[in-house]
C-alpha cells in the first residue's frame, strides 16, 4: 500500500509534468510542497518512503546475475538483517522516464531485494535523476564487490561506445593499465578462458601474464593448463613464463644495444683464433668503463618499479611499454605517468 508521503511525491511529479499555467491552482495543497522531491537532473533534499511495488532494477546494472552478492544466501542475509532492524541507509532511485509514476534504482539493489523477501512494502529511498552508469560501477568497486567479468563487461560496453581506455580509466578513478587489463578478460584464448571460468585463476594480473605467454607459445601453454592440479599463482606463471623465454631464446636474436646477434656475442666471448699463432685464442679486448654493456631504463609507474621494454614498439606516440618488477606483467603507458628512476647496466 503507497504510504501518504509517496502518493504526494508521485503526484506532485505528474502534475509538475502536466502543468501549464502559474496559477495557484495547479499548485494544489500547499502542504504537499513539504514531501515533493526535487526537480528532475536534483537530488531529493531527504529520503522517502517509497512502496516496493513502483521501483524497478536497472536492466544495464553491471552486477550480474550469478554475483555472489546476489546469491540466494546473501540476499536472505541481508534481508533478516532488514525484516529485523529496517533499511538504514536508503537506495537511490531516478525516475523512469519511460513509465510515469515508476523508478529504476541507481544504488541499492540489494537492499531492494532484501526488503522484498523481509516482506516489506516500502523502502526510504533518495530520488536522483542526475545519474551516469558508471555511478554504480564507481561505487561497487569501491566496496569491491564486482567482479572481474562484470568490470570488464562494463568496460566493453564504453569502449563500444567509442569512448577511449584513458577516459574510462578517469572515471571509474583506476589507472589506465587496470582498463587494458580487464579488457583482455573480453577475448581470452579458449585454454585460458577455461582456466578463468572455472575459478582456476581469478587475479586479472595472472590471465594477463598468461595471455603474454600464451601469444609466444600456446601449446606449451595449453599443455600447462591441461594439468587441472597445476596451481595458477603469480609465482607460477611468473615461472612458466620464464622457462619459456629460456626455452624460445633465438641465438640469432639480436641485441638492440650492441646490434649482434646472441651467437656473435658468444663468439667473441670465446675470442677469435689467430692463424699465425697455431689457433692459439687472442686476448680478450678490455672492455670500455665508460660503456654500459646493456642499459636498464628504471622507472616508476603506478607507484610499482619497473622498467622500460625498449625493444617493443609503442602503441602510440607519448606511450612506451614498461615491465613491472614485481610481477613480470606489462603493459602500456603513457609517458607523463612514468617516474625515470636509474639507468643501469644490466
Amino acid at each position: 500500500m503507497m504510504t501518504a508521503t509517496a502518493k504526494n511525491a508521485t503526484k506532485k511529479q505528474q502534475e509538475g509534468r502536466k502543468g501549464n499555467g502559474l496559477g495557484l491552482d495547479s499548485i494544489g495543497d500547499l502542504s504537499g510542497l513539504l514531501d515533493t522531491p526535487a526537480a528532475a537532473g536534483h537530488a531529493s533534499a531527504g529520503p522517502i518512503e517509497l512502496p516496493l511495488d513502483l521501483i524497478d532494477e536497472d536492466p544495464n546494472q553491471p552486477r550480474t546475475a550469478d554475483n555472489p552478492g546476489f546469491s540466494h544466501e546473501s540476499i536472505a542475509e541481508i534481508g533478516a538483517t532488514i525484516k529485523q532492524r529496517g533499511v538504514k541507509s536508503p537506495i537511490s532511485v531516478r525516475e523512469n522516464l519511460e513509465m510515469d509514476g515508476r523508478f529504476i534504482i541507481n544504488h541499492g539493489a540489494r537492499r531492494y531485494r532484501g526488503s522484498k523477501w523481509a516482506g516489506k512494502e516500502s523502502i526510504p529511498a533518495f530520488i536522483d535523476n542526475d545519474y551516469n552508469e558508471a555511478d554504480q560501477v564507481i561505487e561497487n568497486l569501491q566496496r569491491n564487490e564486482l567482479t572481474p567479468r562484470e568490470i570488464a563487461d562494463f568496460i566493453g560496453r564504453e569502449l563500444a561506445k567509442g569512448k577511449k581506455k584513458s577516459d574510462i580509466a578517469k572515471e571509474l578513478g583506476k589507472s589506465p593499465a587496470f582498463v587494458t587489463q580487464h579488457v583482455t578478460l573480453l577475448d581470452l584464448p579458449e585454454s585460458i578462458a577455461g582456466a578463468f571460468n572455472a575459478d582456476r585463476v581469478r587475479d586479472v594480473t595472472v590471465v594477463n601474464e598468461l595471455v603474454t605467454a600464451y601469444k609466444k607459445k600456446p601449446q606449451a601453454v595449453n599443455a600447462w593448463l591441461d594439468d587441472e592440479e597445476q596451481e595458477i599463482t603469480r609465482g607460477s606463471v611468473k615461472l612458466l613464463r620464464e622457462f619459456l623465454d629460456d626455452k624460445a631464446r633465438d641465438p640469432n636474436t639480436v641485441d638492440a644495444f650492441s646490434s649482434k646477434t646472441d651467437a656473435e656475442t658468444e663468439g667473441e666471448q670465446q675470442g677469435p683464433t689467430d692463424d699465425n699463432s697455431g689457433g692459439q685464442a687472442k686476448a680478450a679486448k678490455e672492455p670500455d668503463p665508460d660503456k654500459l654493456k646493456k642499459a636498464i631504463l628504471q622507472v616508476r609507474h603506478d607507484d610499482r618499479p619497473a622498467r622500460l621494454i625498449l625493444t617493443k614498439r609503442p602503441p602510440i606516440e607519448g606511450f612506451a611499454w614498461i615491465k613491472y618488477d614485481d610481477d613480470g606483467h606489462e603493459v602500456e603507458a603513457n609517458l607523463t605517468e612514468v617516474q625515470l628512476v636509474a639507468l643501469v647496466e644490466g
